[in-house]
């Protein structure tokens, strides 16, 4: 009776090796099978269908975005590193094919504020427009020269920004210099602004000509024709302290415009700037609000005239019609 496990051990061991093999063997067929649909489907044998061709190689983002740009002709760096669109950060420089972005119009929300930097000292002088859709203008522009440093500011405000925009011209010598301008208006009134380094904005040569000094605390006043489109306003001193303010009026105490204005130096710093004055009964005051010690050169000519009379009815003016002698 020992010896009956050997003898079932003997008898199952090859049919577990039949068994074995019978899988084994399937498995082969099977692969062989999947192997071979495999490449008919491959090759195209069978599915009528032609041929694929093979995929050109993908091009990395930077050389599509540097392909379209040198075919459409626009500004693409030589060896810039991670360039992707036409796109360029305010602080690098640009290139002379972006002459005209140099000088964009920025818009500043109410109490925002916006810096335009200078380093170089070759920017003498810059002129800055100020701009609105119709609303009023209320700002303030400040020129810094180094930390804690202001030799020039003003006030500026305008009851219409789109009918008589503010444009005025600040002396910048010796840089590095900033322009500062911010939007002390509500947050519904907002302007736009355009900085311009270099012009060659100057004062014509009757302003040296009609030239008259205004002592401190002093007031003059300039009317002009409704044929005068816009007038022109220099202000400057003998090296003194210059301080201020000029208005355009029309009507009775109706303040369409008002500056005022500070310059450490009104010889360094003189200031120039360009008043619209449309319609009829415009009037420039200019006050210099310094002690008496510290008079000023005040000159306000005009810059160009209209081609029609404006058509708006002038209180108090003649009436002229057709049963008046000498009417034609």
């Amino acid at each position: 009776g020992g010896g009956r496990p050997c003898a079932t051990r003997a008898v199952g061991r090859p049919f577990v090796s039949r068994l074995s093999t019978c899988a084994l063997a399937s498995d082969l067929m099977l692969f062989s099978v999947l192997l071979v649909c495999a490449a008919v489907r491959h090759a195209g044998v069978g599915a009528g269908s032609p041929a694929r061709r093979p995929a050109p190689p993908r091009m990395s983002a930077q050389a599509a975005a540097t392909a379209t740009h040198a075919a459409a002709g626009s500004y693409v760096p030589a060896g810039a590193q991670g360039y992707i669109g036409v796109a360029a950060s305010t602080r690098g420089r640009l290139s002379g094919r972006n002459v005209a972005s140099r000088n964009p119009t920025i818009l500043v929300q109410g109490g925002s504020l916006r810096t335009w930097s200078y380093p170089s000292p070759a920017v003498e002088q810059v002129r800055v427009e100020i701009g609105t859709e119709g609303r009023p203008l209320d700002a303030d522009i400040e020129l810094w020269n180094g930390p804690d440093n202001t030799p020039s500011k003003m006030r500026v405000f305008v009851e219409n920004g789109r009918v008589r925009p503010f444009s005025a011209v600040i002396a910048t010598p010796r840089g590095p210099n900033t322009i500062a301008v911010r939007n002390i208006g509500q947050m519904e009134l907002p302007f736009s602004v355009t900085v311009f380094s270099n012009t060659n904005d100057a004062p014509s040569a009757d302003c040296d000509e009609c030239s008259l000094v205004v002592q401190g605390g002093a007031l003059r006043t300039y009317p002009f024709d409704p044929a005068i489109d816009s007038v022109e306003v220099l202000l400057r001193t003998d090296g003194r302290p210059l301080n201020a303010r000029i208005e355009l009026l029309q009507g009775p105490n109706n303040n369409k415009q008002v500056i005022e204005l500070y310059a450490e130096d009104g010889t360094d710093r003189p200031f120039f700037c360009v008043l619209n004055t449309p319609g009829s009964g415009n009037v420039v005051r200019i006050m210099n609000t310094g002690p008496v010690e510290f008079p000023m050169i005040a000159a306000v000519v005009p810059r160009s005239e209209t081609a029609t009379l404006p058509h708006d009815a002038v209180l108090g003016g003649d009436v002229v019609d057709s049963a008046s002698p000498g009417y034609q």
